[in-house]
Formats: C-alpha cells, sequence, structure tokens
C-alpha cells in the first residue's frame, strides 16, 4: 500500500494494519496516508487532501 501524498510505500503491522491513518476525501474514498506526511501536515484534514490534489 502507497502514501497518497509521497507515494513512498506505507509501514504495516504483522495484522496488516498500517502505521498512519486513512483520511476520507469528498467522494468518500478511503486514501492512506504514511505517518511521515501525518507529522509533516501536523494531522490537518484540509492540509493533507490539498496536497493530494
Amino acid at each position: 500500500m502507497k502514501c497518497s501524498i509521497c507515494k513512498n510505500k506505507v509501514n504495516e503491522t504483522f495484522l496488516k494494519k498500517i502505521i498512519g491513518t486513512y483520511i476520507k476525501d469528498k467522494k468518500g474514498k478511503r486514501l492512506p496516508i504514511c505517518s511521515k506526511c501525518q507529522t509533516k501536515f501536523n494531522n490537518d484534514k484540509e492540509k493533507m487532501i490539498a496536497e493530494i490534489k
């Protein structure tokens, strides 16, 4: 699975849960975000969505 912002691989735990988060865009699609991008944008959903487009 790849991060929607930086296109790097999102790390997973042994139970296949991602180390990061999912955000939903305006269409309702779930997009994975890595933990590095989360800290880069200070967990601000609006900034992360703006960076994807």
